[in-house]
């Protein structure tokens, strides 16, 4: 019986091989499978049933590894300790149709992020997939559970293709109990030319997709994140941190910055449905729909030349439902390398923010189109002994403004030259300061016009 794999994709005779020899010999078999040079692609079926894995499955490039017909499930054993289950390296691997059990009940280690020069894939352990330097790579039609680090997490890589994936029960608690970012897809350090489509994403304790760099790295650049469904993160349903050229753009999800014990507040976790970090442009959120978001809709703090249209996040329970409600859309200038200007935000939708809905900074922005309403749920006046409330006593509107001009934000900006036209307003509180600004800042500077004004009164069991 041979064990050199096959190099025909109908012809997976090693499988065989692996089968006769039964699921407890399996990765040994394999690691055999894999030493043999390939001359060309080879197909690996994957043993029927549960297969424990006790280290790393190294999977190398040219490779196809896929489920045996009757389902396979590789799941991490209670003296697992490695980087991921499966570890990818070299180019044109494919990962097809199996189930990855991470054993998160006996595998979580609580701790919190790696320093900011080391990457996350030199420091989370106990991944389901982890792919660095690869290119060429396609994951489809897997299934994780129970994974104590990130269910995917792909670095310094290019021609990714994600699709069809599922994720649920995952992610770990750092060391006060409140997640550590983990749980989700990840793609850091520079990976460009990537897509992650089509994804179910649920009850994830970090982010759900997430793309990140240290600030020395490259940026991403040229992703799609599309057509995914996320239900109940503790953190962000999808980040774009520090990247180029990203599309966002037709995603659901409901229930971000649940559940509450798991939100990382003091550490300023702020849980958010769109977030944005490190310098981001040339990217675009289009189309995106989320409900029961207790944080943030839209986080545009490093978010440049690019364009937010047509989204929509939706808060209509009562006012104890959101403890962390905040401002709908906010932008930031965290990072040193960018200024806020040139965003097209347009024909969004906001229903149900705690304070405002846009705080806007920076220069040569179109606002146009939003509908911005149910605003100020926290019922704040400026009067700062208000719970939820006693915050910048300096900027008295700040809070319950429609639209707010601000004079910076971790840096000083100019806010001027800007259109605000055609906008929606509505809430408790809301005309006497639906489009306002900061001490100091101009709002004769900007041109403002066309905007509609109403003052509403928050549900009956708002308060």
């Amino acid at each position: 019986m041979s064990l050199r794999p096959s190099t025909s994709d109908r012809n997976i005779g090693p499988a065989s091989a692996v089968r006769w020899l039964g699921a407890v010999a399996a990765l040994a078999v394999l690691a055999v499978l894999f030493s043999f040079p390939a001359p060309g692609p080879r197909a690996v079926e994957l043993p029927a049933g549960i297969v424990e894995l006790h280290r790393e499955l190294l999977v190398p490039g040219s490779t196809e590894l896929r489920a045996a017909a009757a389902g396979t499930v590789l799941r991490a054993a209670a003296d697992f300790d490695g980087r991921a289950q499966v570890v990818v390296y070299g180019e044109k691997v494919t990962l097809r149709g199996f189930t990855l059990d991470g054993n998160r009940q006996e595998l979580e280690r609580r701790t919190g992020l790696p320093p900011s020069d080391k990457p996350f894939s030199q420091f989370t352990r106990g991944n389901g997939v982890l792919a660095a330097g690869v290119s060429k790579l396609r994951i489809e039609n897997l299934r994780f559970r129970n994974i104590a680090g990130f269910a995917v997490l792909v670095s310094r890589s290019r021609d990714v293709g994600i699709e069809n994936v599922e994720v649920a029960d995952s992610g770990s608690h750092d060391t006060r109990g409140r997640n550590n970012t983990t749980g989700g897809i990840l793609l850091e350090e520079g990976t460009r030319d990537f897509e992650v489509r089509q994804c179910a994403i649920a009850r994830v304790r970090g982010n759900a997709i997430w793309t990140h760099s240290n600030y020395f790295s490259p940026r991403n650049a040229g992703g799609i994140v599309a057509r995914n469904a996320i239900e109940e993160v503790a953190r962000d349903a999808i980040q774009v941190g520090h990247a180029t050229n990203i599309r966002v753009e037709n995603n659901t999800g409901r229930r971000i910055g649940y559940p509450l014990e798991l939100v990382d507040m003091v550490g300023s976790a702020i849980p958010v449905a769109i977030d944005t970090a490190g310098n981001v442009d040339h990217s675009s959120y289009v189309g995106n729909r989320f409900e029961e978001v207790d944080g943030q809709c839209i986080d545009l703090d490093g978010f440049h030349d690019g364009e937010v249209r047509e989204n929509s996040c939706i808060s209509r329970g009562s006012y104890d439902q959101y403890p962390n409600a905040q401002y709908g859309i906010v932008f930031g200038n965290s990072n040193p390398d960018m200024q806020p200007v040139n965003v097209a935000i347009a024909n969004n939708l906001i229903d149900g923010a705690g304070y405002g809905g846009i705080f806007l900074i920076g220069s040569r922005h179109m606002v146009s189109g939003n509908r911005l309403l149910g605003l100020n749920r926290n019922r704040c006046t400026g009067d700062m002994r208000q719970p939820r409330c006693n915050y910048a006593p300096d900027q008295p509107a700040l809070l319950h403004s429609g639209i707010y001009l601000g004079s910076g934000a971790a840096r000083p900006a100019d806010t001027v030259s800007n259109r605000i036209q055609g906008n929606e307003i509505s809430g408790f509180a809301i005309a006497q300061t639906c489009v306002t600004a900061a001490p100091g800042v101009s709002l004769k500077a900007n041109r403002i016009a066309g905007n509609r004004c109403l003052d509403t009164t928050c549900p009956a069991n708002s308060q």
